[in-house]
């Protein structure tokens, strides 16, 4: 029997997952409260049901559903899917707070509900293999490590206005600290919890949004591991790049060009191995562990209480960029 499913939010991130469980084979629904987005929406999938007011969904045809809205959004679609018993798929990050999704976490734990959180590049064959490289110490004890990610914010959405992007928005909870907490959860995914963060969040480009465009962040780990996250909106050309330092050599990951490369001598003599992967294939990996996490074949890979760690660093981050002082974790 095909799975349905019901995407909240029919933006780009949620064209996509609708696009995606239409080609696994799902029976896919959308709600916008904006029209123009449906129909957009209709013109790509076949969709069963599509909803304008929440408040209008026949419930009985929803197997587990996609909460891809802003942010701002976020818990209180979490709390609505809870209510009427859905499994949920959910965009990080989990809130803009930390208090409010602290709040649902306990409801979640009563209830019979699966929640499955997207941070997507833990589904990414690169960063896998990437991954799997510093657990097998490809380049012995690593001393450094940084995090790059730097994008223009007017090339993400080409076909409307950049200001009319959530990610404009701090009330919706966009913003470079927020959005691309991705590099914290692999940072966390990678390493574990760091014992320290020193963080300047800052607007500094004369783009027109009310959030932050700039986050530099160092984190200090107990064995002495020293962790630089850069995340801008305002850079071109565009950079996703991780690179890690170790006793023996350097590991390096472009996004750009999803080549991993390696080099243990000191004369910089690299092993550059090319991943053939395109970027849909974390969304479509992610979409899949949905479908088994909903048929109870698995538990969920990224959990709530991971996103709630990742919006803890993220507190303490915004505090020690408030106050300009290294804090503990």
């Amino acid at each position: 029997m095909h799975k349905s499913v019901l995407v909240l939010g029919a933006g780009s991130v949620g064209k996509r997952h609708l696009k995606n469980f239409d080609d696994l084979g799902c029976v896919v629904s959308a709600f916008d409260p904006r029209e123009d987005r449906l129909h957009e929406a209709a013109g790509i999938v076949n969709l069963q049901d599509s909803y304008s007011f929440l408040t209008d969904v026949d419930w009985s045809k929803v197997d587990g559903a996609v909460i891809a809205s802003p942010p701002s959004f976020h818990i209180e679609q979490c709390a609505l899917l809870l209510e009427q018993g859905k499994h949920i798929l959910l965009e990080k990050p989990v809130s803009p707070t930390l208090a409010e999704a602290e709040s649902f976490l306990a409801k979640l734990e009563q209830s019979q509900v699966k929640l499955l959180l997207g941070y997507t590049y833990r589904w990414f064959t690169p960063v896998i293999e990437f991954r799997r490289r510093l657990e097998q110490e490809a380049v012995g004890t690593i001393y450094s490590c940084n995090f790059t990610m730097s994008a223009h914010l007017e090339d993400w959405h080409p076909w409307e206005k950049y200001t009319d992007f959530f990610m404009a928005h701090r009330e919706l909870g966009g913003g470079a600290l927020l959005d691309e907490s991705h590099f914290l959860d692999l940072m966390l995914w990678f390493f574990g919890m760091p014992k320290s963060v020193f963080g300047k969040v800052a607007k500094i480009s004369d783009l027109n949004i009310s959030t932050d465009d700039n986050v530099d962040l160092v984190f200090e780990y107990e064995d002495g591991k020293m962790v630089t996250v850069h995340l801008d909106l305002y850079g071109r050309p565009h950079q996703k790049r991780i690179t890690v330092v170790g006793s023996d050599g350097t590991l390096t990951w472009d996004a750009q060009t999803n080549v991993i490369q390696q080099s243990n001598a000191m004369d910089g003599d690299w092993d550059a191995h090319q991943i053939e992967a395109e970027r849909n294939e974390m969304f479509v990996n992610l979409a899949e562990e949905f479908l088994q996490v909903m048929a109870g074949d698995c538990e969920p890979g990224c959990t709530l209480k991971d996103g709630l760690t990742v919006l803890h660093l993220i507190e303490r981050i915004r505090e020690s960029s408030q106050s300009g002082i290294r804090l503990d974790l």
